[in-house]
C-alpha cells in the first residue's frame, strides 16, 4: 500500500518475474557448477595428456565466459529491475534486513568475474598448476555467491524465528539454508554437465566428442540423483502449509507437474541413451533437447518454490500483495483505502463503489491475477459468481483457499471489490440480495450454492454427478468434502442449510438452475 502499482492487465508482473528469473537462474547455476566442470575437464586432459580434450576445455571456457558474464549479468540486473517494479515492498524489506549479505555477495561476484577472465585468457599461457588454482578460486567465489544468495532468498520460504525477531543470522541460517544449498549445488553441477554435453555436440573430432559426451553425461546423472535425495531433505524442512501445497494442494504446482516431470524423463532418457550407452548419438538437436529438459527441471523447481510460499511472498511475514501479516487486524478494523498512499478513493460510498473496488483489486488481487490474461485470469475465475456470492466469498477467501491472502479491509471495502469484479469486469447487476437470501434471513438453495460452490463448480456438473444419490448421502458428502478432495473444505452451514443445499443439488434440472 506504500507503493504505486505497475498495471499490466493481460500479462501480470508475476509472469515477467518468472520469465526473467528462471532464465537467469538456469545460467547462474551454470556459473557455479561450470567452474567445477572446467577444472575436472582440464584435469582429465592433463592426466590423459590429451591436447584435443584441453582444446575442448578452452573452447567450452569461452562459451562459459560469454554466457555467464554477459547474459548472466544482464539478466541479473533484469531481476533487480523487475522485482523493484512488481513487488517493491518485499524487495525493500530484504535489502534493509540483509544489506550486509548482499554487499558480501557483490564482493565474491567481483572475484568471480576477475577469476573467470584470467582462467580463459591465460589458458595455455601459465603453468597448469597455477591455472587450476585460478579455476578453484573461481569456483570458490561462485559457490560463496550462491551460498549468500541462498541464505537471503531462502528466508522467503522458510523464515523460522526470523519472522518474529528479524535477526540477520536467524534469517540467513534459516531452516531451509543447508538443504537448499546442498540441493542447489548438485543442480548447478547437473546444469553445468548439460552445458558441457551441448559443447560436446559441436566438437568436430568424433573421438573427443564421444569422450566428453560420456564425461558430461556421468556428471549429469550422478548430480541429478544426488539432487533428488537432497530435494527430499529440503521438502522435509518446509512448514505444514508449504508441504501441503507442494504435495498437491496448490493448483499452480499441480498444473506444472507434467512439465517438470516430462523434463526429468526426457533428461534421463537423453543422458542414458545418447550419453552413456550411445554417446555417438549426441548431435545438436539431441543436445538441445537435453538443454530444454534441464530448463524445465530448473523452472519446475523455481515455480514450485514460488508457489509453496503462497499466500505469502515472504512466508509468515508479508502476503503476496505486499501487506504485512501483522497489519491485517488493523486494516480490517479501520479500512485499507484510507491508509494506502497511491489511491484516489480514500473512503467507500455507494457512488464510488466500483471505482474504489478497482483500486482494491489493483492493490490486493493483481499481484497474482491478470485481467483477461492467460495466467490466473480473474475474469475467468469469477465468471459464474454473482455480486452476492462474491461478497460472501471475499470474506472467507483465505479459509476456503489457503494459498490466497485474506482480504484486508472493512465489510464495505469487501463489497466494493465484489462490485468491481461483478459489475466492472462482468457487467453484472450490483444489488444487495433481498431478505431471505445471502445477506439476511434463511438462505435458499441457489444462494447457498452461489456463495459456497459457484467459484469452482457449475451447477449442472454437480447435479449430474449426484444422480442416483439420496438426500442423506448428499448431506454426508457436504460434511466430508475434504475427504473427497484436499482442495475443498466441508460445507460449514447449519443443519437446515445442509438440507436446503442438498435439496437444491438433487432437484435442480441438469443444464442450469
Amino acid at each position: 500500500m506504500n507503493y504505486p502499482v505497475w498495471f499490466l492487465p493481460e500479462t501480470g508482473g508475476g509472469f515477467l518475474i518468472a520469465l526473467i528469473s528462471i532464465l537467469h537462474v538456469f545460467v547462474s547455476h551454470f556459473a557455479v557448477g561450470g567452474g567445477l566442470y572446467l577444472i575436472y575437464a582440464e584435469k582429465k586432459g592433463l592426466r590423459e595428456k590429451s591436447q584435443p580434450i584441453l582444446d575442448f576445455t578452452k573452447r567450452h571456457a569461452r562459451f562459459f565466459l560469454l554466457i555467464t558474464m554477459v547474459f548472466g549479468s544482464i539478466s541479473g540486473v533484469g531481476i533487480w529491475f523487475i522485482i523493484a517494479l512488481v513487488n517493491p515492498a518485499a524487495t525493500s524489506l530484504l535489502i534493509h534486513n540483509f544489506v550486509f549479505g548482499w554487499a558480501a555477495e557483490w564482493v565474491f561476484f567481483s572475484v568471480e568475474i576477475a577469476a573467470a577472465f584470467v582462467y580463459y585468457y591465460m589458458f595455455g599461457r601459465m603453468d597448469s598448476k597455477t591455472h587450476l588454482q585460478v579455476g578453484w578460486l573461481y569456483f570458490f567465489a561462485a559457490w560463496m555467491s550462491l551460498a549468500l544468495i541462498n541464505g537471503i532468498i531462502g528466508v522467503m520460504l522458510t523464515p523460522g524465528s526470523w519472522a518474529e525477531n528479524m535477526d540477520f543470522w536467524a534469517g540467513f541460517f534459516n531452516p531451509g539454508f543447508f538443504p537448499s544449498l546442498v540441493f542447489r549445488t548438485f543442480i548447478a553441477v547437473m546444469i553445468a554437465a548439460c552445458y558441457g554435453y551441448l559443447s560436446a555436440s559441436f566438437t568436430t573430432d568424433s573421438k573427443t566428442r564421444v569422450t566428453m559426451t560420456r564425461f558430461s553425461a556421468k556428471w549429469a546423472l550422478v548430480s541429478l540423483g544426488l539432487s533428488v535425495i537432497s530435494g527430499f531433505w529440503y521438502l522435509s524442512v518446509l512448514s505444514d502449509q508449504s508441504h501441503g501445497l507442494v504435495m498437491g494442494k496448490s493448483p499452480t504446482i499441480v498444473a506444472l507437474l507434467p512439465w517438470g516431470g516430462g523434463g526429468l524423463l526426457f533428461f534421463l532418457l537423453v543422458m542414458l541413451g545418447a550419453g552413456i550407452i550411445r554417446p555417438s548419438l549426441n548431435h545438436k538437436p539431441v543436445a538441445l533437447l537435453a538443454m530444454v529438459s534441464a530448463l524445465l527441471i530448473m523452472g519446475g523447481f523455481e515455480w514450485t518454490r514460488e508457489a509453496a510460499r503462497r499466500p505469502y511472498v515472504i512466508n509468515e511475514v508479508m502476503y503476496s500483495n505486499s501487506i504485512l501479516k501483522k497489519d491485517m487486524a488493523d486494516l480490517n478494523a479501520k479500512g485499507y483505502l484510507h491508509k494506502a498512499l497511491w489511491v484516489q478513493n480514500k473512503q467507500v460510498s455507494e457512488d464510488n463503489l466500483v471505482a474504489a473496488g478497482e483500486e482494491l483489486f489493483l492493490h490486493q488481487c493483481y499481484a497474482c491475477h491478470t485481467v483477461n490474461g492467460r495466467n490466473n485470469d480473474i475474469v475467468k475465475a469469477t465468471s459464474s459468481m454473482s455480486y452476492g456470492a462474491l461478497v460472501s466469498y471475499i470474506k472467507k477467501i483465505h479459509e476456503v483457499r489457503y494459498f490466497m491472502p485474506p482480504f484486508a479491509g472493512t465489510e464495505m471495502e469487501g463489497r466494493a471489490l465484489a462490485a468491481y469484479i461483478a459489475g466492472g469486469l462482468h457487467g453484472k447487476e450490483i444489488q444487495e440480495p433481498p431478505q431471505g437470501s445471502s445477506l439476511a434471513g434463511p438462505k435458499n438453495g441457489a444462494t447457498l450454492f452461489d456463495e459456497n460452490c459457484a467459484s469452482c463448480h457449475a451447477v449442472e456438473d454437480l447435479t449430474a454427478a449426484l444422480t442416483g444419490e439420496d438426500k442423506t448421502a448428499v448431506i454426508g458428502m457436504l460434511k466430508t468434502l475434504n475427504e473427497i478432495s484436499d482442495a475443498m473444505e466441508p460445507f460449514s452451514g447449519t443443519e437446515e442449510e445442509h438440507e436446503v443445499l442438498a435439496d437444491f443439488l438433487k432437484n435442480t434440472k441438469q443444464g442450469g438452475k
